[in-house]
C-alpha cells in the first residue's frame, strides 16, 4: 500500500505540485478573508473615528461608524459578485491561466491599499482594498475548481476536486490563527493582518507560469494536440495514459457540434435540468450549514481546534466545487460557475443580514435550522446524484439523461441531443453520403415516356 502511494506521488509529481500552487492562490484567499475580517473590527472602527476627528474636528456618531464598518465588510461580497459575473466570459476568451495571474495582480494591489491605509490615515483605502479582494476571490473561486478538475486524470479526480474545499478551509484556519491578537490581530499590526493575503497571491504569481494550461483546454478549445500531449506528460508522468487521452478526444468530438450555452440557455436546457437541481441544492446547503456563522470572541480560540475536524469531513464530502467539475462538461462550466458564484455571494450577503436576527430570537437553537437543512440535502443527494467515481464526463452525462429525459427517452447521444434532433442529424448525414456517391459515379437520368406524351 505504501509502495503504491509512493509510486503515485512520483508519477504524478507535476500534478500534485500544480494542485498546491492553484490552491495557495485559489480558494485559500476566499476562506482567509471570510474569517480574518472579524478580528480587527474594534481597531478599524476606532481608526475610522480618529481619522474623522482629525479631518473635521468632531467625532462620528456610533451608528455612522457601525454603518461604515458594515459597508467595509459587505463590499467584499459586491466585489465577489462582480468578479464572478465577469469570470466566465474572460476565462473563455483569455484562458484560465492568464486570468488567474491577472487575479494575483489585483490581490497584490488590494494588499498594498490595506498595508498603507493606516499610514495614509485613510479608511477609504480599506474600503477599496476589500472591494478589490472581493473581485479577486470572485475570479479565483471560479477558476480554481475548473482548473483543478481539468488537469486531473479520471482516477484522481475525486481527490483533486476535494483539495479545493480543503484549501478553502485551511484559509479560514489560517485567518483565525494569525488574526489572534498575540500574532497580527493587535492594534499596531492590523493593517499587516489585512495585507497578509497578498503573500499567497505573490507565491502563485511567481510559480504558476512554470505550469501548463489544462490538457482539455489545449485540445478542445485551442486544438493544439502537441501542447496537449506535452501538458499530460508534464502533469501525469510518462505512464500509459491512452485511455484518458481517448476520453478527452471523445469529449472534443462531442463538443465540436455543441455550442457553449449562456446562463439563461443553461437554465432552459432540458438535458441539464437535474444537474442544475443538484447544483442549487448543494450550493444552498453550503451557505446554510452554519459554516459562515461564528459570532463570539471566545469561539475564535476554540474553533481553531474544531476547524481541523471540519477540514477532514468537509474535504471528503460532496462540496459544490467538486461536483460542479464532474457533472458539467467544459463548454457548460463557465455559465454553470456563474450561477454558483451568484448564489454564493448573494447567500453570504443575505446570511450576514439575517443571522444576527435569528440568533436574537432563537439563541443557540438556531443551529437546529442548519441541522434540518443538512439532513434534507443529504437525502436529496443520496437519491439523485449519480456515482461519479472513475467515470468520464460522457458517462456521467449518460446517467443524468435518465433523469432529464426519463427511461423512455434515454436514446441520447453524447452531445445530449434528443431523438428528434438525432433523426434530423442522421437524415442530413445520409443525404451527404448519397451526394458524395453520386458525385463519384454520376447516374444518367432519362425523362419518363409518360411525361413526353408517348
Amino acid at each position: 500500500m505504501d509502495h503504491c502511494v509512493f509510486s503515485l506521488q512520483v508519477q504524478f509529481q507535476g500534478l500534485f505540485q500544480m494542485i498546491l500552487v492553484l490552491g495557495i492562490g485559489g480558494s485559500f484567499p476566499y476562506g482567509f478573508h471570510i474569517s480574518v475580517i472579524n478580528y480587527p473590527s474594534v481597531h478599524i472602527r476606532k481608526f475610522i473615528n480618529e481619522t474623522w476627528i482629525e479631518r473635521n474636528g468632531s467625532p462620528l456618531h456610533p451608528e455612522t461608524i457601525m454603518l461604515l464598518w458594515s459597508f467595509i465588510v459587505s463590499v467584499y461580497g459586491i466585489g465577489g459578485l462582480l468578479g464572478s459575473l465577469c469570470c466566465g466570459y474572460l476565462t473563455t476568451k483569455y484562458r484560465k491561466k492568464k486570468c488567474q495571474m491577472c487575479t494575483n495582480l489585483i490581490m497584490l494591489v488590494a494588499a498594498l491599499f490595506m498595508a498603507f491605509s493606516k499610514t495614509a490615515k485613510s479608511f477609504e483605502m480599506i474600503l477599496v482594498g476589500r472591494f478589490l479582494y472581493g473581485i479577486g476571490t470572485g475570479f479565483s473561486l471560479n477558476i480554481h475548481p475548473q482548473y483543478v478538475g481539468e488537469i486531473s486524470p479520471k482516477k484522481l479526480r475525486g481527490f483533486t476536486n476535494s483539495t479545493v474545499a480543503v484549501f478553502l478551509t485551511l484559509g479560514k484556519l489560517t485567518g483565525q490563527v494569525i488574526g489572534l491578537r498575540e500574532i497580527l490581530g493587535s492594534e499596531a499590526l492590523w493593517p499587516w493582518l489585512l495585507a497578509s493575503s497578498g503573500l499567497s497571491a505573490l507565491v502563485q504569481l511567481v510559480t504558476l507560469p512554470f505550469f501548463p494550461d489544462s490538457p482539455s483546454y489545449l485540445l478542445i478549445q485551442k486544438s493544439n494536440e502537441e501542447a496537449f500531449r506535452k501538458a499530460i506528460r508534464k502533469l501525469w508522468g510518462e505512464g500509459d495514459h491512452q485511455a484518458e487521452i481517448d476520453d478527452i478526444m471523445k469529449e472534443k468530438a462531442a463538443m465540436a457540434s455543441a455550442k457553449s450555452l449562456r446562463v439563461l440557455e443553461i437554465i432552459k436546457e432540458r438535458s441539464l435540468r437535474w444537474q442544475l437541481y443538484i447544483l442549487m441544492t448543494v450550493m444552498t446547503t453550503l451557505q446554510l450549514c452554519g459554516i459562515n456563522a461564528h459570532q463570539f470572541f471566545w469561539m475564535h480560540y476554540f474553533s481553531v481546534i474544531l476547524i481541523f475536524l471540519f477540514v477532514i469531513f468537509y474535504g471528503i464530502g460532496p462540496s459544490t466545487i467538486s461536483i460542479m467539475v464532474e457533472i458539467f462538461s467544459q463548454s457548460f462550466r463557465p455559465s454553470a460557475f456563474l450561477i454558483v458564484g451568484c448564489i454564493n455571494w448573494m447567500g453570504l450577503f443575505v446570511l450576514g443580514m439575517i443571522f444576527p436576527l435569528i440568533v436574537d430570537n432563537l439563541g443557540p437553537l438556531c443551529f437546529l435550522i442548519f441541522l434540518g437543512i443538512l439532513a434534507l440535502s443529504a437525502i436529496f443527494i443520496y437519491l439523485y446524484l449519480p456515482e461519479t467515481k472513475g467515470k468520464s464526463i460522457m458517462e456521467i452525462k449518460a446517467e443524468f439523461n435518465k433523469l432529464n429525459f426519463g427511461k423512455k427517452e434515454t436514446s441520447v447521444t453524447e452531445n445530449n441531443f434528443p431523438k428528434e434532433q438525432l433523426r434530423e442529424k442522421d437524415l442530413l448525414n445520409s443525404i451527404i453520403i448519397i451526394f458524395k456517391r453520386t458525385k463519384m459515379a454520376p447516374i444518367k437520368l432519362s425523362t419518363p415516356k409518360s411525361l413526353c406524351g408517348v
